[in-house]
């Protein structure tokens, strides 16, 4: 009994002698039925108080599910009567609040000359590229059950080179050891293109993308436009190469491009693979690519953050996680190193190939 009296000063110590709030009250019935008071003792002290807020539906059936005694449960339901009249508690005003309304699309004229202007700097991104070096750090998975289960099976510390814009792989390390493998014929799952193909090919002309405001959204602090786009099987350069080159089918493939509202810049792009014939041993095949700023030389360059690959063979599943560090400028001699913070950054998307 000493137990439900020391429950009972502390709230009143907090708020006076015959007043409670529906919080402290939610408290004490919570603890007295933990501590399995005598319900006949805790209808006797609850009767001492007076609410000093709206005991609303809610917040009584999550009392009572709590599973206090019968004679407890109707002095709660008295409570609640004589709490018609009383303000309801300011944790339900906000929740009750609307949310604010969504912001209003931009106009039509204001699509289309935000879409011309990211199509315009796409298509002209890799000649404002530096010549650059990076660590291209990929983690692979698999589920061979096809649940969505991912089991790490390696990683590959690359050493990428953008030079003449064309793009170099050269293998620094698989699963932590020392390698010197072509990157093509790693095996499993590689990709290629994060730097302005895969932008480029969504939207050259020649591809002939249909594309149509979506809705806003947030990415990294910054707002976005964002458009779904389609490319038609008969214009797609997208290729999936299954078994290193044993087997290419170039699809129809849809996504969505994420454009800087502030800058008409693509900061996040997306495919998804349409129509692979049943014939063919890749499924399923999607990816994403983030794109973030980063500075080489003392300026700063739009330039791959992270992506991700995703790709189902029979049930087989297979993800890439990708991230694209240690961005510096170009020389033939340059060295990147392997380490094992290598492989403790991040995450994020990534192409098939």
């Amino acid at each position: 009994m000493r137990a439900l009296l020391l429950v009972f000063a502390a709230v009143s110590l907090a708020i006076g002698q015959t007043s409670i709030t529906v919080a402290q009250l939610k408290q004490f019935v919570h603890s007295s039925v933990e501590k399995k008071f005598p319900d006949k003792q805790v209808v006797k002290y609850l009767r001492l108080y007076k609410l000093t807020e709206r005991l609303a539906d809610r917040d009584l059936m999550m009392m009572v599910a709590e599973g206090p005694g019968p004679e407890t449960t109707e002095q709660l339901k008295e409570m609640q009567e004589a709490s018609k009249s009383l303000p309801v508690p300011a944790d339900m005003v906000k929740a009750d609040t609307p949310p604010p309304a969504p912001m209003p699309p931009p106009s039509v004229a204001d699509q289309d000359r935000i879409l011309s202007e990211a199509r315009e700097i796409a298509l002209d991104y890799t000649t404002h590229l530096p010549d650059f070096l990076c660590l291209q750090y990929t983690r692979r998975y698999v589920d061979p059950q096809g649940t969505d289960y991912f089991q790490q099976v390696d990683s590959v510390a690359t050493r990428l080179s953008y030079f003449d814009q064309k793009e170099d792989y050269k293998v620094i390390s698989v699963g932590g050891k020392l390698s010197n493998k072509d990157y093509q014929k790693l095996g499993g799952a590689i990709s290629s293109g994060e730097f302005g193909t895969m932008l480029k090919q969504v939207f050259e002309p020649e591809t002939a993308a249909e594309f149509a405001f979506e809705r806003w959204a947030k990415l990294d602090g910054r707002i976005c436009l964002v458009y779904h786009y389609h490319v038609a099987r008969a214009h797609s350069k997208w290729s999936i190469d299954w078994n290193n080159g044993e087997q290419v089918y170039s699809p129809a493939y849809s996504g969505s491009i994420f454009i800087d509202r502030e800058v008409p810049v693509v900061m996040r792009l997306t495919l998804i693979a349409e129509g692979i014939p049943t014939s063919f041993p890749i499924q399923e095949a999607k990816s994403t690519l983030n794109y973030g700023y980063q500075d080489i030389s003392g300026k700063q360059f739009l330039l791959p953050m992270n992506s991700e690959m995703r790709m189902r063979e029979g049930r087989l599943l297979v993800k890439n996680e990708t991230e694209f560090r240690n961005y510096r400028k170009y020389s033939a001699d340059a060295v990147i190193t392997f380490d094992t913070e290598a492989g403790q950054a991040g995450d994020t998307e990534k192409k098939p190939k």
